[in-house]
């Protein structure tokens, strides 16, 4: 797969479009973020496959957003190496997770990304039904858009237009007056490696009861986990944590 390309003066946000399906849109996405600085384009599932020469040609002068996009099998290797994503829906209730304007979100997206060196990225769902329930849990945040409550189905790349726009008006680089170095923080492979051992103890432990109600139990400690935008030191020891439950209370660990 090809590598990010990145154009102008910063990288800005990855724009991760979730199981798109017109070639169209996705070209159209790619000149709504040119516009406004955003150069990072990563598809998970693209439903007529890719390269698509529908993209190509709608996507005009951007061309070289839709040729350094990068495809992902799912919404976890696409955003392996980020340390914060938003994930866009109209249905901001359906988590516990902080909900950004767009505005906001770009202020503080310029915050984490100019300031803090963090890379974010932001999801869009595909054209027939958004997110589902379980992409928006991988985020730690959502971001969604004041529009009619009778009529809130939006264009996959209007959606885009409308958060790159927000990017670009936030102006140059934040200064920050941080008094002391903050923690790195972890990036999203290594939140979810945490997840996974801590799932998987629980279900040895039998924490999953009744069957039928862990699925919705799973999502809920995902997101309470990746609402926490733990540091890799906070990572590591929460792994210690597990490995001294697992082992059992009151035993002394061999190192």
């Amino acid at each position: 797969m090809a590598k990010d390309k990145t154009i102008g003066s910063g990288p800005g946000p990855v724009i991760i479009l979730v199981d798109p399906q017109m070639g169209e849109n996705i070209g159209a996405a790619a000149r709504a973020m040119l516009n406004f600085g955003l150069t990072r384009l990563r598809l998970v599932r693209p439903r007529d496959g890719w390269p698509n020469p529908q993209a190509v040609a709608m996507a005009s002068g951007a061309a070289p957003v839709v040729d350094g996009a990068r495809v992902f099998d799912n919404v976890e290797a696409a955003t392996a190496d980020c340390h914060y994503v938003l994930a866009t829906t109209a249905r901001p209730r359906e988590a516990l997770l902080p909900v950004f304007e767009p505005k906001a979100a770009a202020e503080d997206l310029r915050q984490r990304i100019d300031v803090k060196g963090q890379t974010c990225a932001i999801l869009f769902g595909g054209e027939r039904s958004g997110l589902d329930g379980d992409d928006v849990a991988k985020a730690q945040g959502i971001l969604t858009v004041p529009v009619n409550p009778g009529f809130s189905s939006l264009n996959l790349a209007q959606a885009v237009l409308l958060i790159a726009y927000e990017w670009g008006g936030t102006g140059t680089a934040v200064k920050g007056f941080a008094t002391r170095p903050e923690a790195a923080p972890a990036r999203i492979e290594a939140v979810n490696v945490l997840i996974e051992r801590l799932m998987g103890e629980l279900e040895t432990a039998g924490y999953f009861y009744p069957p039928e109600k862990r699925p919705l139990m799973e999502r809920n400690l995902r997101i309470a986990l990746q609402r926490a935008a733990f540091a890799d030191s906070e990572v590591q020891t929460l792994h210690g944590v597990i490995k001294a439950l697992a082992q059992g209370r009151g035993q002394t660990l061999k190192k």
